[in-house]
């Protein structure tokens, strides 16, 4: 089987966390034209198109208890994540929402024990969070130690990464059903898109199609970022597991940053040299012979 191999999903993760890493630069230009639900609503509308495209087949329901865990699943990681995140960066900087969500592996690890049944993972596993953590920190900065304490920021920050490992263990407890994980992914975007809709009033969404006049950038992020990605994040999930796999998040900000000064011609300081060798220790840490287990 193509996947079956331990390297497929490493293969897999890197890619994934790869796309992810670029996404701020679509993000960004798009942002001149739109607002930030705009955004999210608009990709997640073409990447649930998208998933239709790629897997042309009805997904019948399946049950009132089954169904919940997909709505949940949507609730969690489009819907409340997103907006959580994008709300957050109204009223907190860049860097504390940056460093605040690197808790997501922890948080998914704990939750994982209470409701995926997994082992505790081994003290290295912790230890790699911390310097992936202090990585990411001084990748935030870039040489900009600016750091200020915004409560309603940094708790929205907070409960978007919680949300986050809530979608990690609800997409594992998901893909343990057996079925289509493209399927899957498609029902989990339904879900979000549908709870999304009575916030667009509260965000002054606008339709405003003709502002596409550049769609390459929508595209990207819907069909590349979102329909893509979260279908293969989701697979290695089911593969992997929720812990395991969480880890490869802080590879996002090194691969922001380098494509920030490839692209955009953004500085690369020493500190964020630093900052990149840091998570790149962690994650290897955190991942070398981590017996965590697969349930």
């Amino acid at each position: 089987m193509l996947f079956s191999n331990k390297a497929s999903w490493h293969l897999i993760a890197l890619m994934t966390v790869f796309l992810w890493g670029t996404t701020f630069i679509a993000t960004k230009v798009l942002l001149l034209d739109f607002k930030p639900v705009e955004i999210l609503f608009f990709r997640f509308g073409l990447g649930y198109l998208s998933l239709w495209i790629l897997s042309p087949h009805f997904f019948s329901w399946q049950g009132i208890r089954q169904e919940i865990v997909f709505l949940l699943a949507g609730l969690c990681g489009v819907t409340c994540y997103f907006l959580c995140e994008n709300i957050a960066l109204t009223y907190t900087t860049a860097s504390n929402v940056g460093i605040i969500t690197t808790l997501a592996p922890i948080f998914t690890a704990v939750l994982s024990i209470f409701f995926l049944r997994a082992e505790v993972p081994p003290k290295r596993f912790y230890v790699g969070c911390l310097f992936a953590i202090i990585g990411v920190g001084l990748i935030s900065f870039n040489g900009k130690f600016v750091l200020s304490l915004n409560p309603i920021g940094d708790l929205l920050a907070m409960l978007a990464c919680l949300f986050w490992a809530c979608y990690s263990i609800l997409t594992k407890k998901s893909s343990n059903y057996g079925y289509n994980i493209i399927l899957l992914t498609r029902r989990f975007f339904f879900y979000g898109l549908i709870l999304m809709l009575p916030f667009l009033s509260s965000f002054d969404f606008e339709w405003g199609l003709s502002r596409f006049t550049k769609p390459v950038n929508i595209l990207f992020l819907g069909i590349g970022a979102s329909a893509i990605c979260f279908a293969s994040w989701n697979y290695a999930v089911k593969l992997v597991g929720a812990v395991k796999i969480s880890i490869y998040l802080y590879l996002v900000p090194i691969l922001t940053i380098i494509t920030a000064v490839v692209i955009l011609n953004e500085p690369f300081t020493w500190v964020a040299a630093i900052g990149t060798l840091f998570t790149l220790c962690g994650v290897l840490l955190s991942e070398s012979k981590a017996r965590i287990s697969r349930k």
